[in-house]
């Protein structure tokens, strides 16, 4: 019987120590996040690269929990602000943090 009761104890302690690995921290994501992060990510690449007047290789988008920051170089300040647009309309952003610099 304590045999069982080790094993168990010992099973729980695993389980809780692995869990704590998945956890997220103030400087880095746990798992769900990150996976939900890519995927806001590829939201945003996506509507920036359907508007025609945005050019999309030249700008970069990086999430970290919900923030995006959007980089790179674009010919007009109409095209950082309409940038910065589509990206917070895209469902799970939180903020949007503008590094984009005129040509």
């Amino acid at each position: 019987m304590k045999s069982i009761h080790r094993f168990a104890t010992f099973f729980f302690v695993v389980l809780f120590a692995s869990l704590l690995g998945c956890a997220s921290t103030s400087t880095q994501e746990g798992t769900g996040e990150y996976v939900d992060d890519t995927v806001i990510t590829a939201k945003v690449k996506a509507e920036i690269f359907n508007d025609a007047s945005l050019k999309s290789a030249e700008i970069n988008v990086e999430t970290f929990k919900g923030i995006v920051q959007l980089s790179g170089f674009v010919n007009s300040q109409e095209d950082i602000n309409k940038a910065v647009r589509v990206a917070r309309s895209v469902k799970g952003v939180v903020s949007v943090k503008n590094a984009m610099r005129l040509k």
